[in-house]
């Protein structure tokens, strides 16, 4: 399995195109682009690009569904809930963090839930809209069970995803990340690879431990035992039971908050998704200075960076180090494309009548 890297922009505008023939409107089509984009940009492979195939294929089996609008059913000064009526994940999750955003500006919090969607991307994109706008962000989505329970073998939570983005110096802190050990694009993308698990990352049907990534494709597939470990992996020993009270909490902000369905009742049968969002904004000059507050914290993330380091070891990071670093080095390189999604991309393009070469520009990728 080979790479090639490819313009981002002209990916962007390819997946804006994708979508208008799919029939959404420009807007929508920019909101569903900049998410898919960021992924790449960020380094997040799974997520990006390689997820056109899913998109396409939801709305081929009416999974998402063309035309549905999304309704607020509820609202507060401080909070909302969407139901969004199986429409396509991003325009609606846009909608929703900037309404938490709206609302925070003026209350100083902002809480909007999502139910009955689809799948949304990666959660650090809406964190960071509010961290664009000077404020603290949180999102989490449930998806469906694809995760054990510490000691069970039967999945019963997503990969659920928090993330945290909070405005500071020299870019944002960015948390994001699965509940599960890792996420199921991951999956996905070492299976397109043909590569073995590296870790216990899952658990096959009878139980036991498997280094197959079609061992969880198959999984999902038929619906079957076994799944992927909370973080901390299986059972207490590395502390697996922490990353199901996690994953707990998330079905809790989630499917429970907004009225929606956990992850165990999402996806049952293949056409039908409904899986749930949360979006969280905060003007922290509730709690003081903000200034002073960005300073404090990006002066600790910097001290924690150039604090010891384990033998063998050249640098620590905090998070958002390696996503902002590869934001700026896409620019130059493009954005890595395995050969297999390259092939996915380029069957959708023949499929919609647009022209791959159009769009598909290849650049040299990393310099030796």
């Amino acid at each position: 399995m080979g790479y090639r890297y490819f313009d981002d922009q002209r990916l962007w505008d390819l997946t804006v195109e994708v979508f208008t023939r799919n029939g959404y409107s420009r807007s929508d089509c920019e909101d569903i682009a900049n998410v898919l984009l960021a992924s790449d940009r960020m380094g997040i492979e799974s997520h990006g690009v390689q997820r056109m195939k899913l998109y396409t294929h939801s709305l081929e089996i009416g999974r998402i569904k063309r035309g549905a609008k999304s309704e607020i059913v509820r609202e507060t000064p401080v909070s909302a809930v969407i139901d969004a009526h199986d429409a396509i994940g991003q325009p609606v999750s846009v909608a929703a963090m900037q309404m938490a955003i709206d609302k925070a500006k003026k209350a100083g919090v902002g809480i909007v839930v999502v139910r009955d969607s689809n799948h949304y991307g990666i959660a650090g994109y809406y964190a960071k809209m509010a961290a664009d706008q000077s404020l603290l962000g949180i999102s989490m989505t449930n998806t469906e069970a694809l995760v054990v329970p510490t000691f069970g073998k039967q999945p019963m939570m997503g990969t659920n995803p928090i993330a945290v983005s909070m405005p500071g110096t020299p870019h944002p802190f960015h948390l994001d990340m699965a509940t599960s050990v890792v996420p199921a694009g991951k999956m996905e993308v070492y299976a397109k690879a043909g590569k073995t698990l590296p870790g216990d990352w899952l658990m096959n049907s009878d139980g036991s431990p498997s280094y197959d990534p079609n061992d969880f494709l198959r999984i999902r597939a038929t619906k079957s035992l076994g799944g992927i470990f909370p973080v901390g992996g299986e059972g207490e020993t590395n502390s697996g039971h922490k990353g199901y009270g996690l994953s707990l909490l998330v079905e809790l902000f989630c499917g429970i908050l907004s009225g929606g369905r956990t992850s165990n009742e999402v996806r049952v049968v293949p056409n039908v998704d409904k899986v749930c969002h949360f979006f969280m904004a905060v003007d922290y000059s509730i709690f003081g200075d903000k200034e002073q507050m960005e300073k404090r914290f990006s002066q600790y993330l910097e001290d924690i960076r150039n604090s010891a380091l384990a033998d063998g070891q050249t640098r620590i990071y905090t998070h958002g180090d390696k996503a902002y670093a590869h934001m700026a080095r896409v620019a130059e390189e493009g954005v890595k494309v395995n050969d297999k999604t390259y092939d996915e991309i380029v069957k959708i393009c023949q499929d919609l009548g647009i022209d791959p070469a159009e769009y598909l520009i290849e650049k040299a990728g990393p310099q030796a």
